[in-house]
């Protein structure tokens, strides 16, 4: 079915370097949108040149706009009937969660949407989120299903520190924030809510995400200790196709009925399963057999099921996340067969 082209509709892709962000105004511009981005740092080839390539493809201006700087966002904003909030501060090494992820993700959320307030032009605001702000908790037990209605608890978190906690913690409080903004000041918010992303990137560098997602197949030990804290932190291991995470946040964005947050899980599975899938998929792969202190089995079930009732339906499974993943990364150099 050909897409309906949005003519003379405009569009702001908050954070448009990213590796979500950049493929959504790829696909905008398919629609016919105008789309306005912004980027921390114009100025440097290297970190906007796919954006300046998809130029071609329509009406694309590039924006300077920081997180931390408050009416940075009013000029790209101006005119917009959508905007899509990808940006955050992400630092995994980070010594000092709370100043280098926490506060500048709640205060930049809010600095777009304060934008948006003033302006009268925005009919809707698109924030993305994680499963990370949904899955963290100490339930114990196994076949637990995750919706819309759960959250993170930053409490156990910030108590406990386990490795790399500022980022579920950054996630739910910035999320938390911008629905109590959007709900004093009328603005029609909804958040998706992707899990790990996988799949081609139009971006120079591989994105994290990838390399997680990859660990087991290129045995890189940094990412697959931060897939396995996944699993020990969130229950389980899920994943979606990038392609698919895009057309879900267009797909609410432009759907009336649209409202709330909004799960994008494609994938349901474990790190040994997930080993197990792979190894005989891709049996020229040497991977580890062995996971003694992951449960063979999630403890939870991100659930999508909200996003399917509204209308919207997957183009990818686990083996086309992974095939197209895998071509991508032999293309780049960073897998051999």
């Amino acid at each position: 079915m050909a897409s309906v082209k949005q003519v003379g509709k405009k569009a702001c892709v908050i954070g448009g370097s990213g590796y979500m962000a950049s493929l959504l105004i790829k696909q905008l511009l398919g629609k016919g949108y105008a789309v306005n981005t912004t980027v921390r740092d114009p100025g440097n080839p290297k970190k906007i040149s796919h954006l300046v390539a998809l130029q071609s493809l329509g009406q694309l201006k590039i924006f300077e706009a920081d997180l931390t700087v408050e009416g940075d966002f009013d000029a790209p904003i101006s005119d917009c009937e959508l905007v899509f909030q990808f940006a955050t501060p992400v630092n995994f090494a980070s010594e000092d969660p709370e100043n280098d992820m926490i506060k500048p993700a709640i205060k930049g959320t809010l600095n777009v949407l304060k934008s948006c307030a003033r302006t009268k032009d925005v009919k809707r605001v698109i924030l993305t989120s994680s499963t990370a702000a949904v899955t963290i908790n100490q339930l114990n037990g196994t076949g637990l299903v995750m919706d819309e209605s759960n959250w993170t608890d930053v409490e156990y978190l910030s108590t406990a520190k386990p490795h790399s906690w500022g980022y579920p913690a950054s996630k739910a409080l910035a999320e938390k924030a911008a629905w109590e903004f959007a709900e004093e000041n009328n603005i029609d918010l909804i958040t998706v809510i992707p899990t790990l992303t996988a799949g081609p990137s139009l971006t120079p560098d591989i994105p994290i995400s990838v390399g997680l997602a990859t660990s087991l197949l290129t045995g890189n030990d940094f990412f697959f200790k931060a897939l396995r804290g996944m699993q020990l932190l969130s229950g389980s291991i899920s994943i979606t196709h990038v392609e698919d995470v895009c057309r879900a946040h267009l797909f609410v964005a432009e759907k009336e009925s649209a409202s709330g947050r909004y799960i994008c899980c494609a994938h349901n599975t474990s790190v040994p399963q997930l080993a197990e899938f792979l190894s005989k998929r891709y049996p020229q792969y040497k991977i580890q057999p062995e996971f003694d202190d992951i449960p063979s089995k999630a403890k939870s079930v991100i659930s999508s099921e909200k996003l399917i009732k509204e209308g919207f339906s997957y183009k990818y499974g686990i083996e086309e996340i992974f095939d197209q993943t895998i071509e991508y990364l032999k293309s780049n150099g960073a897998l051999k067969n």
